[in-house]
C-alpha cells in the first residue's frame, strides 16, 4: 500500500564524464555508426576493435569505453566539440588515421549510406583534415566496397 502512495524514485543517473581524447573518438565513431539510424552489430564490433587497437586496451575495456561513448554521444556536445578535443590532443597524421577508421565503421555493414557520408565529411572537416586528404580517404574507402 505504501508503495502505491509513495513510489520509489528511480535512482539519479550517473553524471557523464568530461570528454577526453578516448571518449571523443568513441563518441565520433558511434555518431558515424548512428548516422543512418541503423546501429548494427558489425559497426559495434568495428568500433570496439578500433578503440582496442588505438588505445592498446583489451576487448572488455574497449566495450566499456564504447558504452560510455554511446551515452556521451547521446547527451553531450556536438561534433565540433569532440573534434576540437582530438585536434588539440592528436597530431595530424593520427587524425588522418582516425578518418580512415571512421570510414571503416561506416562501411562495416557493406553498404554506402548518404547520411553516414555526410556525417563523415562534417567530422573530417571539424578534425581539420585538408580537402585533398578528405577526398583521398573517400576514394580509398569506396575501393574497399
Amino acid at each position: 500500500m505504501f508503495d502505491r502512495l509513495f513510489p520509489r524514485r528511480a535512482p539519479e543517473p550517473k553524471p557523464l564524464p568530461q570528454p577526453n581524447a578516448q571518449l571523443a573518438l568513441g563518441a565520433l565513431l558511434v555518431r558515424v555508426a548512428f548516422a543512418d539510424r541503423n546501429y548494427r552489430a558489425t559497426e559495434i564490433g568495428q568500433i570496439d576493435r578500433i578503440l582496442a587497437r588505438t588505445f592498446d586496451i583489451g576487448p572488455i575495456e574497449a566495450a566499456k569505453l564504447r558504452a560510455t561513448a554511446e551515452a556521451l554521444e547521446r547527451d553531450a556536445p556536438e561534433t565540433p566539440e569532440f573534434a576540437r578535443i582530438l585536434r588539440e590532443e592528436v597530431d595530424y597524421a593520427h587524425r588522418l588515421a582516425l578518418g580512415e577508421a571512421m570510414w571503416s565503421v561506416a562501411l562495416s555493414d557493406g553498404h554506402r549510406h548518404e547520411k553516414e557520408e555526410i556525417q563523415l565529411l562534417a567530422i573530417e572537416t571539424a578534425l581539420g583534415l585538408t580537402d585533398q586528404d578528405i577526398e583521398d580517404l573517400h576514394e580509398r574507402a569506396m575501393r574497399t566496397l
